[in-house]
C-alpha cells in the first residue's frame, strides 16, 4: 500500500523559508510522477509543483516560481519543496501527490503558516 507522509510544516515570518519532505513507502517510487499541492481556507486544492518520475520535466504555479524548488532523490524515496521567500498568502495546508497510471495517492498535509 502506497503511503506519504509528510513534514516540515510550521510557522514563519514572512520572508523566511521552509523545507518541506514527503517520505513515500510500499511502492516502488521511481515511475511515479510527483506533486505538491496546497490548500488554503475557503480554497480549492491547487498544483505547487511537479516533478517528472526521472527529475526532468519541472513545473510550477505561476505565484511560487523563482521561490520555490521541488527535487526528489529516488534512492531515498523522498521529494522536498524548498519554500524562500514566503508570503501570508502562502500559509496552507500542503500535501504530497504521487501518481502513476490508475495510482493516485495523497498525504496527510502539514500545515504552513506564514504570518509575523
Amino acid at each position: 500500500q502506497v503511503q506519504l507522509a509528510e513534514s516540515g510544516g510550521g510557522l514563519v515570518q514572512p520572508g523566511g523559508s521552509l523545507r518541506l519532505s514527503c517520505a513515500a513507502s510500499g511502492m516502488t517510487f521511481s515511475p511515479y510522477n510527483m506533486g505538491w499541492y496546497r490548500q488554503a481556507p475557503g480554497k480549492q486544492r491547487e498544483l505547487v509543483a511537479g516533478i517528472s518520475s526521472g527529475g526532468r520535466s519541472i513545473s510550477y504555479i505561476d505565484s511560487v516560481k523563482g521561490r520555490f524548488t521541488i527535487s526528489r532523490d529516488n534512492a531515498k524515496k523522498m521529494v522536498y519543496l524548498q519554500m524562500n521567500s514566503l508570503k501570508p498568502e502562502d500559509t496552507a495546508v500542503y500535501y504530497c501527490n504521487a501518481k502513476f497510471r490508475d495510482m493516485d495517492a495523497w498525504g496527510e498535509g502539514t500545515l504552513v503558516t506564514v504570518s509575523s
